[in-house]
């Protein structure tokens, strides 16, 4: 009995270390099939190269750069900033990006150029620009006859609003002195002291600080809106065609990291400023107060396709090379909604 006894005794032992290493098994099993998991996710996340500018058509995705950074956002992105479009222009045609925030005629211009391979997929920037002058009795458009007005932005929006109104308002007389970049025109307008000079949103705060004598004195959004246009798409993120219809997971995740960051930026200018710091797209006491002036957008879908259509067909009619010669087709818009 006794030995029958000991006999069962051993097999319950047993019984229980099988149960206790089933257990841990069964734990273990677990703990790496979620770990598998989480990182199987991280891998799936879709990498983006994405090009932005200096300045609000860069300083919207701000928030989405950081969470790429703190492993939050949905896309992995891969950035290259640059302070001219033209750079990103040629490194979308290369296909060295699959997207870029770019000035809304020059998507237009890159659609006609590459036969379609370049979409436009939302609106990021609204009317943004800007006549400041060191003499205040320059206050309207008619006040620029006869002036000399310095300027960025040759072959994009900036040049093709300013011809537009200045036409409209029968001004033949202004000539327009053009600097490679925004800095340049802030650089130039210190030393030179020129009179007037054209200017986008974080670079108007910028000259303020620069240099007091100069305020805004005509904002070419009313300008634009006085003439009949509806809102003044400035800029906006263009893809790459191939991309756009190859990787929709993609697009949808950019277009839900894009508008969050939109959301944040605009709600908190001054924690926003930080992070546009932070990533080289401007100095953050200018940007936390230029934000709430930069007209900072994600405008995608239909609201999109008709604002864009009507932007670029007054364009077309004051100048039609200033969107490749003729108006994109349906085609051009990503109505992704």
């Amino acid at each position: 009995m006794k030995k029958l006894l000991s006999v069962i005794a051993a097999l319950l032992c047993i019984s229980l270390i099988l149960a206790s290493c089933g257990t841990s098994a069964e734990e273990t099993t677990a703990v790496d099939t979620t770990a598998a998991e989480e990182t199987t996710a991280a891998a799936e996340k879709a990498v983006i190269n994405i090009g932005l500018l200096k300045g609000p058509t860069g300083m919207g995705a701000a928030m989405l750069l950081d969470a790429d950074e703190k492993g939050t956002a949905e896309a992995d992105y891969d950035l290259t900033l640059a302070a001219a479009p033209d750079v990103l222009q040629a490194s979308l045609i290369n296909k060295e990006l699959d997207m870029a925030a770019l000035p809304t005629n020059v998507a237009a211009v890159l659609n006609k150029k590459t036969e379609g391979k370049v979409k436009i997929l939302a609106v990021n920037t609204l009317g943004v620009i800007y006549l400041m002058s060191n003499n205040e009795s320059i206050k309207t458009v008619a006040d620029l006859a006869g002036k000399t007005v310095l300027s960025a932005g040759k072959g994009t929006t900036t040049e093709y609003v300013l011809n537009y109104i200045l036409e409209k308002n029968g001004l033949t007389d202004v000539k327009v002195e053009y600097a490679s970049e925004h800095a340049e025109v802030i650089t130039k307008a210190v030393a030179e002291k020129y009179e007037v000079i054209l200017l986008p949103e974080p670079f108007v705060t910028q000259m303020k600080a620069k240099d007091a004598g100069y305020s805004v004195a005509i904002d070419l959004t009313k300008e634009w809106k006085a003439l009949g246009g509806n809102e003044l798409t400035m800029g906006c993120i263009a893809v790459r065609a191939d991309f756009y219809d190859e990787n929709p997971e993609a697009v949808k995740a950019f277009l839900n990291d894009y508008a969050a960051s939109v959301a944040k930026v605009n709600e908190d200018p001054a924690a926003a400023g930080a992070v546009i710091e932070k990533f080289d797209i401007a100095k953050a006491a200018i940007a936390s107060k230029a934000i709430p002036n930069c007209n900072i957008v994600c405008m995608t879908g239909a609201e999109m396709k008709t604002n864009v259509s009507n932007y670029l067909s007054v364009l077309h009619s004051s100048n039609p090379a200033s969107v490749g010669g003729e108006l994109p087709g349906d085609a051009f818009y990503c109505i992704t909604e």
